[in-house]
């Protein structure tokens, strides 16, 4: 009897399937990451170069040279800019302890922070008020979380997967929270949340949903298409959170292989070619910082090979914007 996936798709059929390309969406930009650009671009045409800008904008390798490219200058620190200049705030969001740095500094500041990333922090500082030990879901060292745990770091304790559970203690286990990454991937993170309540039972959840809607949305458009793949592109960087979730994903739900790319240039021959079957159906998408001349750039490589049948697979709508920071809104209303 022919096997027949979990999108209806026989075995067979797969095999005999002439090269296609399956675009997923929704893909590449949300609207955090498009606020944070348009916020260095807007700030570039109203002031100027050079605009400073504290870690990188979004995590990726294309937006930042762009704006390098224009006259933005990305630092570490706030002690790298100069004394009374203008600094850029990235869409991870910051610790209080950097926005009383950049005052101390003199620093005019444009806070490009994604709104969805404001919410955990307001939510953070709520429930260190009402003192309770926050389990914050994500990362060590990812900027959002720094962020995020600077808010409230006598409360806050990171755990980064499902197996640093057992190693979680805290004050009063009828007071716990959890938090989260908003880049992460939805199903580990509900496993790591599963095992937290496992031993604290009384384990309160967020007041909302912590993990962005579109971090969510493009793992469900790969799921989708990940059981008809034999290959699987994300084009992404490397230090892009939701990126490389994407390409876990993949393979946990059914694409015979998957990579991560930041462009076209960084594309291998022989992942057309395994040896063993053809790889006649190519799955493409974007983490949400990729701009879409990215993924074209890869579709352009992909048709030169063949695969000249592009089928957009889309899961969901997205028509979420967010206005610009208040301090760039408020100068570019005195400029009109």
């Amino acid at each position: 009897m022919t096997g027949v996936n979990e999108t209806g798709v026989s075995e067979t059929e797969r095999v005999e399937t002439a090269r296609r390309v399956l675009l997923a969406a929704p893909r590449g930009y949300c609207a955090g990451v498009d606020r944070a650009v348009e916020a260095v671009e807007k700030a570039l045409d109203l002031y100027g170069a050079p605009v400073y800008v504290r870690k990188q904008i979004v995590h990726n390798r294309h937006v930042v040279a762009t704006l390098e490219q224009r006259g933005a200058v990305f630092v570490d620190e706030t002690d790298e800019v100069p004394e009374g200049a203008r600094v850029v705030f990235s869409a991870h969001g910051v610790a209080p302890v950097v926005h009383r740095q950049a005052a101390e500094r003199g620093l005019r500041t444009i806070d490009a922070t994604c709104p969805l990333v404001t919410k955990v922090h307001k939510e953070a500082i709520r429930f260190a008020r009402e003192d309770y030990d926050i389990l914050l879901v994500g990362h060590t060292g990812h900027e959002e979380v720094e962020g995020t745990a600077g808010e409230a770091p006598q409360h806050i304790q990171v755990v980064n997967s499902p197996d640093d559970v057992e190693g979680v203690t805290v004050r009063d286990p009828d007071k716990v929270v959890w938090l989260s990454q908003t880049t992460l991937s939805v199903d580990e993170t509900m496993e790591t949340v599963r095992r937290l309540r496992e031993r604290f039972p009384s384990l309160a959840d967020p007041p909302s949903d912590d993990i962005c809607y579109a971090t969510q949305n493009r793992q469900v458009a790969v799921k989708k298409i990940a059981p008809e793949c034999d290959l699987l592109i994300v084009v992404g960087s490397s230090n892009s959170s939701n990126s490389v979730r994407l390409v876990e994903v993949a393979l946990e739900h059914g694409a015979r292989s998957a990579h991560r790319v930041d462009w076209a240039a960084e594309l291998n021959e022989n992942w057309l070619s395994d040896g063993v079957s053809p790889v006649n159906t190519v799955g493409l998408t974007s983490g949400a910082s990729v701009p879409e001349v990215l993924v074209q750039g890869v579709l352009d490589w992909l048709a030169a090979r063949g695969y000249t049948d592009v089928q957009e697979v889309r899961t969901a709508e997205e028509d979420l914007l967010f206005s610009l920071p208040r301090e760039l809104r408020r100068d570019l209303k005195k400029g009109s």
